[in-house]
């Protein structure tokens, strides 16, 4: 998929299941999810970074 931004994933459209491995991948539901409540909450410019980098870890 290449180099994604981080604002750019909230809106990306998830796949149909969870891959549920150790790094998530973008499309991922839960990723997209996670990322949608980081915006919600006011996350911007490195802040955002850091929350993709979260959401895909865990």
């Amino acid at each position: 998929m290449g180099k994604v931004k981080a604002k750019k994933v909230s809106s990306l459209k998830p796949k149909k299941k969870c891959c549920r491995k150790k790094t998530r991948c973008f499309k991922c539901p839960v990723v997209i999810m996670r990322m949608k409540k980081a915006e919600a909450a006011g996350t911007c410019g490195k802040d955002l970074k850091k929350a993709l980098k979260e959401a895909r870890a865990k």
